[in-house]
């Protein structure tokens, strides 16, 4: 399979007053300088902390729907700030800025990325984009531009919802990492922008994408109440594994959490013992790291581990332990024919199709079991990535246009008289 030679995502963000009318601005170019995309926005009032990261994570969104996810990417800006806290030399400061900061880096993880910081003068592009989106704000528009020029001509495979592509890789926002910084602040910036993380960051910062601030089961959004209280799964992934800081396929291989995994799943845990979760019963594969994660859920609720075998992750034979770089190498035609259809399995594997089939047969199960309940289901990236997908109605493919991270909650409700409802994807907010 062919893969490019490389990208790069300039990306820039202010606001007028500080906090005042804000926007960013965003462009893409394969590595011969040629732009592929361009995106910007006013946000009405916010700070250039917050358009500045908002238009970073504007580009990586936008690199991503040109099919570029596992490529190579620089990331070029003029915000000191941003680029010392993304490439991990400088810790996020602020409350407001957290959430903005794991989205980028959760986006960042899905590619190679190297972080430039640049002088304004060298980020032209992006800086008109972004003055443009200013100008809107200020004159109280809602304004949105977004132009995808050209594809580029090879973009790396798309790796699917194996674990591998959704493990966490080293960065600064662990629990240390996110600990204020007294000092660190970046020097000012040309035109008058000064790079510091305020006290009114959180300005037009808005939410974590996927965070579940409600868990009111008795209706949703415009749609007509249901006349029966949802049952509600709440779909945790297991913690860290030896397996997933290596990036390496885990299937039915049965590793243990590392010191990490058992920290995560403790702070699941904690999250899910506290209001506004109500949990009722605890479901969970049989493998050891979804055990490990359920019983940490189940000391601090008291409440028995039921085990689901069909709730266990999707079998990856022959390619059980290794990286996706390895599998591409070794066995190229298989991994490319598994990439095109889930009805191929690896060799000696099981394919997805046949882990939908099963996971579908779980689902009905526990449903049913549980009606009107809430339930905590703790499995595995395939599984999960199924039951969001059953829930949407969405096609197969669906699965490469998801990420989950390392014990990350998502929650579907499910409604006897009506259709099963979404609430939140990949929220990991109890980890941070």
């Amino acid at each position: 399979m062919t893969v490019a030679v490389g990208f790069v995502v300039e990306a820039d963000g202010g606001s007028r007053g500080n906090p005042g009318p804000a926007g960013y601005g965003a462009v893409v170019k394969d590595d011969a300088g040629r732009v592929l995309a361009e995106v910007a926005e006013s946000i009405g009032a916010a700070t250039n902390n917050v358009a500045e990261y908002r238009g970073l994570i504007a580009g990586l969104r936008a690199l991503l729907a040109l099919g570029a996810e596992g490529g190579q990417v620089e990331v070029r800006m003029d915000s000191k700030l941003v680029i010392e806290q993304m490439a991990g030399r400088w810790k996020v400061k602020h409350e407001g800025l957290r959430p903005l900061a794991l989205e980028a880096a959760a986006l960042a993880r899905r590619f190679r990325v190297t972080w430039t910081w640049i002088p304004r003068e060298r980020n032209s592009h992006a800086d008109r984009l972004a003055n443009e989106a200013m100008d809107a704000a200020a004159r109280g528009e809602t304004w949105q531009a977004s132009e995808i020029t050209s594809a580029p001509e090879s973009v790396p495979s798309v790796e699917p919802g194996a674990e591998p592509p959704n493990t966490d890789a080293p960065s600064l926002f662990d629990d240390a990492s996110l600990a204020a910084a007294p000092g660190a602040q970046a020097p000012a910036a040309a035109g008058g922008r000064t790079e510091t993380a305020d006290a009114t960051a959180a300005a037009g910062a808005g939410t974590a994408a996927g965070t579940a601030t409600s868990h009111d089961r008795r209706g949703h959004g415009w749609m007509p109440r249901a006349t029966r209280v949802a049952t509600s799964l709440l779909l945790l992934r297991h913690g860290q594994t030896p397996l997933s800081v290596e990036k390496r396929f885990s299937g039915l291989g049965d590793p243990s959490l590392t010191a990490t995994g058992l920290a995560q799943a403790e702070a699941a845990a904690l999250r899910l013992s506290r209001q506004p979760y109500e949990v009722e019963v605890i479901v969970a594969s049989p493998l050891a790291r979804a055990r490990q994660t359920a019983e940490a859920v189940a000391a601090r609720t008291g409440l028995a581990v039921l085990v689901d075998d069909d709730l266990r992750e999707t079998d990856f034979g022959e390619w059980e332990g290794h990286t996706f770089a390895e599998i591409q190498q070794r066995w190229p035609r298989e991994l490319e024919a598994w990439l095109a259809d889930p009805d191929v399995a690896p060799p000696g594997g099981e394919s997805f199709a046949s882990t939908a089939r099963r996971v579908e047969q779980a689902r009905d199960r526990i449903v049913k079991a549980h009606e009107g309940r809430s339930v905590v289901v703790v499995s595995h990236v395939t599984p999960i990535k199924m039951l969001v997908r059953f829930a949407l109605g969405a096609p197969p493919e669906a699965l490469y246009r998801m990420h989950l991270d390392l014990a990350c909650l998502s929650a579907i409700d499910y409604y006897a008289d009506g259709p099963a409802v979404v609430r939140a994807l990949n929220d990991t907010a109890h980890l941070s």
